[in-house]
């Protein structure tokens, strides 16, 4: 099954309970959450407080993506604001295993994001760890740029790695993606779609999260 997650980058930040209603009322599966910290990515969102106040007005899974440095310094804050996955990227630390490990000890799941230069095979020692992996089509940081075709092979080379373990891990892309386009990735083997312009500039949200599973 094809899952949609939402991403609030693309939203009107005034209205952001609102928002995250929306995206729940749409049927989509995940609302993704964007935390970005100025260093790791050039751009600054939000943190914790905000994920925090926005949890009891949904249900929905909130699919929390850190682009921060050092994440195992905030994996409690967010796991206290409601988080249900928690991504963090391997370049923002080397200790990788020991992030896992504490996110799993919070009883949630963990995964791992990749920039479109990194290899998949960094995922080899790890992969047996991840309940995800988050695969950037394009260059985190900000919302609205095109799709880089080069990461099809890293959402491929993942989906080896997963099918040689046997695991049940999804992969998650994020960039660039569109109902136009979301088969691409899909057909690559990813199975959840992050979509911000597509869905927030839709007419029809509902119908937006249909066609980007593939419907």
């Amino acid at each position: 099954m094809i899952k949609v997650s939402p991403s609030v980058l693309a939203s009107d930040f005034s209205h952001l309970a609102d928002e995250v209603k929306k995206i729940e009322n749409s049927g989509a599966d995940y609302v993704h959450l964007d935390v970005m910290d100025g260093v790791f990515v050039p751009n600054i969102t939000f943190g914790a407080p905000v994920i925090k106040a926005l949890r009891p007005h949904s249900k929905i899974t909130f699919d929390v993506h850190l682009m921060i440095v050092d994440p195992i310094r905030y994996i409690k804050d967010f796991v206290d604001a409601g988080a249900d996955i928690i991504t963090f990227h391997y370049e923002s630390c080397e200790n990788h295993e020991e992030v896992i490990d504490l996110i799993h000890s919070y009883g949630i799941k963990a995964a791992i994001s990749l920039k479109p230069n990194t290899s998949y095979e960094v995922l080899k020692p790890l992969i047996h760890k991840l309940d995800m992996v988050l695969v950037m089509t394009v260059e985190p940081g900000y919302g609205g740029q095109k799709f880089i075709e080069k990461t099809l092979d890293t959402i491929r080379g993942t989906a080896g790695l997963i099918k040689e373990i046997g695991a049940d891990i999804d992969i998650e892309v994020d960039g660039g993606i569109y109902e136009e386009n979301a088969c691409v990735p899909i057909s690559a083997g990813a199975n959840v779609i992050v979509a911000g312009s597509a869905f927030f500039k839709s007419f029809d949200p509902a119908t937006t999260v249909h066609k980007l599973r593939g419907n």
